[in-house]
């Protein structure tokens, strides 16, 4: 049995030292660890005190999430009882301090918190995080943290997650002192330390529990509510009462489907990152990056690489160009800097390290060159094999389009295999997400670096396969196509929009058309028109509005029509138009529910996922909820649409296809692999 906490000493002092690399996670091991060492150093007649902290950069950075996972899966017992272990420490007869320096989360914070005594560094960080997991603190926290910092700030940090440092945390009274060295310093306060102190002792600030003032989007969440009414157990139960109904409501978010979901999502998140045949290797040592195109995309993807330090080669083909996107780049930066995300100083910083440039003379420099330019298939394999004959041999040739073939643009190379897809998702300096689309020549070496890249840019990167849109447009598409049949089957477009809001998506469907442009669509659309199978429906009313100019917020009228601050209000004239061409092409109107309309959008998405993952387009479900969850606006707490559909029911989402697919014909044929999920 490996041992992850050792104790050593300082004179009188014994210090117990937890190790468990990376960040030392507790898990059940650790925890009995921790105690058997504690204990036996209070039993040692030489020792006066005990000083717990951890080894390298943190002291506890929360509970090991996969033990949630196998406590819910039944793999695991779930009486992990860290709980009760921490009541042992606490009730330790020798005073026992906590050195904090690092992350003291979760089930971290509450270790310090059944300590006697807390010395942190400055920069340390102190939170309980676990409402972002779909959890409450269930092992003291929410009945400890109230008598140092009082209810309402209690409540509030278990409730939003959010931590604070070390030197805040002393002014509120979480911690005893702050120092440089928390080691040291909690060494000299344990050797003065006149005995025990424990939480659980202390009063409560007088008066009825009033719950703080949050967020409806923060109370809408079932452990944000629990983690209040955990808190509010401090000032309505004894403490061994309140435990128990802490540990109670513990349990009840531990096997929601939220916690599950989130818990998905955050793992996920590591998971994608870990693709079968493909090396784990370091990002690659750029310190040059070259963009051609200073396009809306350009200027974003320009930002990502200055954001991250990188230096920014910038290409236009004009002056006049590049005058505009460096406009636009210090406008966003100006920005940043005016809402306090930035300083000026910084900002400044940014924006010199991007180079506009009109030619291709410094490229050989570049790591990587990503071409963002225009979504056009002639024009990318024409820029590409500029690109290809500027760049340097071993650099990354990066395509960013958002649906064309990788295999097409990259056959106009002459090194194909350095070919890859970085499809950034607008804004790319703001978006997450960071589809990486492998080509049949991309070598596996150029999508191990792609990864670690995406990681160095703060992006998640999902590798992906080739196909027309790729994971994400080409499911959104059929979300989207949904949306617009609906509409011209008899649901208004208020209430298309408002039935993906209430399900917890980013923006409706309709409304995310508008932001990102209409005629981005139409002009695909119109490049692939000859790939529609005939008689096969298809939505019409986009290119209807798109023939009339409405191309959403850039010409202030889309579906919506909006003002100059693109403040939107609905526009009568798209209902009628609806219903004008349903008429025209025979389309029976009807009132439609919003269980409906959630059901044919969300359900469209997920059959489409199916056959993503029979394709290999997409190696596992998870990568395609961590697409949808970081690229497209899907609520983390629903876990993605493949998660959505496993703990709603893969039976009730087979069933449901079925029923559509009765009504509305081919296009909703179940997938194989929705049939296969589904037993059916």
């Amino acid at each position: 049995m490996p041992d992850f906490v050792h104790a050593s000493r300082e004179g009188s002092i014994a210090i117990v030292t937890i190790d468990h690399p990376p960040v030392n996670a507790i898990n059940p091991l650790v925890a009995r660890q921790i105690q058997a060492r504690v204990a036996e150093a209070m039993a040692d007649p030489g020792v006066a005190a005990v000083v717990l902290t951890g080894a390298g950069r943190n002291f506890i950075a929360g509970y090991d999430i996969k033990e949630f996972v196998r406590i819910t899966s039944g793999a695991a017992d779930a009486d992990v009882d860290l709980g009760g272990i921490l009541d042992r420490l606490e009730m330790s007869p020798k005073p026992l301090v906590a050195a904090i320096r690092g992350a003291a989360l979760g089930g971290g914070l509450e270790t310090a918190l059944a300590c006697h005594y807390r010395v942190a560094a400055p920069d340390a960080q102190l939170g309980q995080p676990e409402v972002k997991l779909g959890l409450i603190p269930g092992a003291g926290g929410p009945q400890r943290l109230p008598r140092l910092v009082g209810s309402q700030l209690a409540a509030k940090m278990c409730a939003n997650g959010d931590s604070i440092t070390g030197a805040a945390a002393k002014e509120l009274g979480l911690v005893d002192e702050v120092a440089d060295d928390p080691l040291a310093a909690a060494i000299a306060l344990a050797g003065r330390a006149s005995g025990p102190r424990r939480v659980r002792d202390m009063c409560l600030e007088p008066g009825a529990f009033a719950a703080p003032a949050l967020p409806e989007k923060v109370l809408e969440r079932m452990a944000a509510r629990h983690a209040i009414a955990a808190v509010e157990c401090a000032h309505r139960l004894t403490f061994e009462a309140g435990l128990a109904e802490e540990a109670r409501l513990f349990r009840e978010c531990l096997y929601s489907d939220e916690s599950k979901a989130l818990i998905h999502v955050f793992l996920g998140e590591r998971e994608v990152a870990k693709v079968p045949g493909i090396p784990a290797v370091p990002a690659p040592a750029v310190k040059l990056a070259a963009i051609v195109g200073g396009g809306t995309m350009g200027v974003g993807i320009a930002m990502t690489y200055a954001n991250a330090g990188i230096g920014v080669l910038l290409k236009e083909t004009t002056g006049e160009a590049l005058d505009r996107a460096m406009a636009a780049i210090r406008g966003n930066y100006d920005a940043s800097a005016a809402k306090g995300r930035i300083s000026k100083e910084e900002a400044g910083r940014r924006i010199a390290r991007i180079q506009p440039v009109l030619d291709y003379e410094r490229f050989a420099e570049a790591g990587i060159v990503v071409e963002a330019v225009f979504e056009d298939m002639d024009l990318k394999r024409a820029v590409l094999a500029e690109i290809d004959a500027a760049a340097a041999p071993d650099a990354i040739l990066a395509t960013n389009t958002s649906s064309l073939d990788i295999d097409r643009i990259a056959s106009a190379v002459r090194r194909p295999e350095r070919v890859v897809g970085h499809h950034f998702f607008s804004p790319a300096h703001v978006m997450r997400l960071l589809e990486i689309v492998r080509g049949k020549e991309t070598a596996p070496e150029v999508i191990g670096a792609s990864l670690a890249l995406a990681r160095k840019l703060g992006k998640v990167g999902v590798v992906v396969g080739n196909c027309k849109g790729f994971v994400g447009n080409r499911m959104f598409h059929c979300y989207r196509r949904e949306a617009q049949f609906l509409v011209e089957e008899g649901a208004g477009i208020q209430d298309v929009d408002a039935a993906l809001t209430e399900f917890g998506m980013a923006m409706g469907p309709l409304s995310v058309g508008d932001l990102a442009g209409l005629d981005i669509g139409w002009r695909i659309r119109q490049q692939h028109r000859h790939l529609e199978k005939p008689g096969v429906r298809k939505p019409l009313m986009e290119d209807r509005l798109c023939e009339m100019g409405r191309f959403g917020q850039k010409t202030g009228a889309g579906w919506y029509l909006y003002d100059a601050t693109r403040k939107r209000t609905s526009d009568p004239q798209v209902e009628v138009l609806a219903a004008e061409v349903a008429a025209a092409a025979g389309i029976e109107r009807r009132q439609i529910s919003r269980d409906e309309i959630r059901d044919r959008c969300l359900l469209a998405l997920i059959n489409e996922g199916c056959r993503i993952l029979e394709e290999g387009i997409a190696a596992r479900p998870v990568d395609i909820d961590i697409i949808y969850v970081t690229g497209y606006g899907f609520p983390a707490w629903r876990g993605g649409p493949m998660k959505y559909a496993e703990l709603s029911g893969w039976r009730r989402a087979y069933d449901r296809v079925r029923e559509f697919e009765s009504r509305h014909g081919e296009l909703w044929t179940p997938a194989a692999r929705l049939l296969e999920l589904a037993g059916a």
